[in-house]
């Protein structure tokens, strides 16, 4: 019995959520669009457009340039050092010498948080990159990164080298990476539709009038003897 009960509930829950959803239906898709739109208008004109230079490096845990292959230990190893020559190129060693022939006004704490160091699927290869608003400033940086951070790597470890697989280069064509319009206002949709949606509900649990009969019957709990239909006016008059 009470099984049944806590269905019938169910229904009446879901059929009363349906019926707001549905008396709402055009505020709720005309709030997600405003949003959607605002926020496509704002990403695209107060946020900066932000631009990837990268270039791409390959570590060897040997430092000798014989033509003798490499075998699946010292592969192993050098994959490894991928993740020690990362943290190298970060360091203050290789930061600071960029700082002070490039004349950036930057701290090392900025330039390191602004540079991304991280091997590539899990292979001797590191990549280097940095966002910036500013497409050749940012090419110029990682440049000079790499340039500086091969002779600190082969001073640093001692045995071990690092050559350039690919220079600095800017990312997608030299288009912005940067912001996302699109998904922004995905997001601005969402967040409109939900807005929308928590002023409905709000303002309908707040509304203590009875709309419906079952209203007067579930609130009061007394049978319904009788009820006064709505004459129009007009109706009546004819």
């Amino acid at each position: 019995m009470e099984k049944k009960e806590e269905t019938k509930d169910m229904e009446i829950d879901l059929s009363f959520i349906f019926r707001i959803l549905q008396k709402n239906v055009i505020p709720l898709v005309l709030s997600a669009i405003v949003f959607g739109v605002l926020a496509y208008m704002g990403t695209t004109t107060f946020i900066p457009k932000q631009y990837k230079a990268s270039a791409k490096l390959i570590v060897n845990n040997r430092s000798d340039t014989s033509e003798r292959s490499v075998n699946n230990s010292e592969l192993t190893a050098a994959q490894s050092l991928a993740n020690t020559y990362s943290v190298i190129i970060k360091s203050n060693s290789v930061l600071q010498p960029v700082i002070d022939k490039m004349q950036l006004d930057m701290t090392y704490e900025s330039l390191s948080n602004a540079i991304t160091v991280s091997p590539v699927n899990e292979t001797q290869v590191i990549e280097v990159s940095m966002k910036s608003t500013d497409p050749s400033f940012a090419k110029k940086v990682i440049a000079n990164v790499v340039k500086v951070a091969q002779p600190v790597i082969k001073d640093v470890v001692e045995a071990g080298s690092v050559k350039v697989v690919d220079e600095s280069r800017l990312a997608n064509n030299g288009r912005p990476v940067g912001p996302n319009a699109k998904k922004n206002a995905a997001l601005g949709a969402a967040a409109g539709l939900a807005f929308m949606l928590a002023i409905v509900f709000l303002k309908e649990l707040f509304n203590k009038k009875f709309k419906t009969e079952n209203d007067i019957t579930n609130t009061l709990g007394l049978p319904m003897l009788g009820v006064i239909p709505y004459v129009d006016g007009k109706d009546f008059t004819k």
